[in-house]
């Protein structure tokens, strides 16, 4: 058998050179956060901590990034949840912080997940992973969850010393992979990534996963999917024209 005929059988995508990068968010997008339910609900007393935790955290790193005074996404996450003692007049334990920030590393991946993200790697398609959890949280997440070997790089928004949805984290992620952000589709289930990422100047993909929509002062992507195995479908289509 030829060279030549070893290169046709490789997946061909529509245009070689331009072909993107298929780069993901990590929590709620790849992991299941819903994992961390149990412990904030025994520590507690009451189920929906967990939501109004995590809207603290992400307010928290947005108010960060936007004041330039960076603190990496752990710290935050360990002040949110500070916070979230204090307005539920609560004072956990040592054990109680532990078995919740713990469990943040030990998420399982939404069940399409595995399957979603193989199907875009076998075809020919180069995968990553980019998230505002430092990059020792990330490989420790993505490698418990059995995802790490999927990915050829796990990409952390602090190597910018800005977090996403700002435009520095992207820009690096990219400079990272040896692209250009417009060689760069950012798969997310939130839309201020989405946002993030389009006016960085990338492609993006909305996993829209249930009580997610997507912001009507940013113009939708062109991929929008249930979850991700719809999505991976729909980027296959985009980017090898199958």
């Amino acid at each position: 058998m030829s060279t030549g005929e070893l290169a046709d059988d490789k997946p061909r995508r529509k245009d070689e050179d331009m072909a993107r990068v298929i780069v993901f968010d990590v929590n709620e997008t790849l992991l299941d956060l819903t994992a961390l339910d149990p412990p904030f609900e025994r520590a507690f007393g009451r189920a929906g901590v967990r939501r109004e935790w995590f809207g603290q955290f992400l307010q928290s790193a947005f108010v960060s990034t936007i004041t330039d005074a960076y603190a990496d996404f752990g710290t935050i996450g360990r002040a949110a949840l500070e916070m979230t003692e204090r307005r539920n007049s609560v004072e956990l334990s040592t054990q109680d912080r532990d078995a919740i920030l713990g469990t943040l590393r030990q998420l399982p991946p939404h069940p399409e997940v595995p399957a979603a993200l193989e199907r875009l790697r076998n075809a020919g398609l180069r995968l990553a992973a980019l998230t505002n959890s430092t990059e020792a949280v990330a490989t420790a997440q993505l490698t418990n969850a059995g995802l790490a070997p999927l990915f050829e790089q796990i990409l952390s928004a602090d190597a910018a010393r800005r977090l996403k949805p700002a435009k520095e984290a992207y820009e690096t992620a990219a400079r990272a992979l040896g692209i250009a952000v417009g060689e760069m589709r950012l798969v997310a289930a939130h839309a201020w990534d989405i946002a993030g990422a389009l006016r960085a100047g990338a492609s993006a993909a909305f996993v829209a996963r249930p009580g997610m929509v997507l912001d009507p002062l940013v113009p939708a992507p062109d991929i929008v999917g249930v979850d991700l195995a719809d999505v991976a479908e729909q980027i296959t289509d985009a980017e090898l024209g199958s």
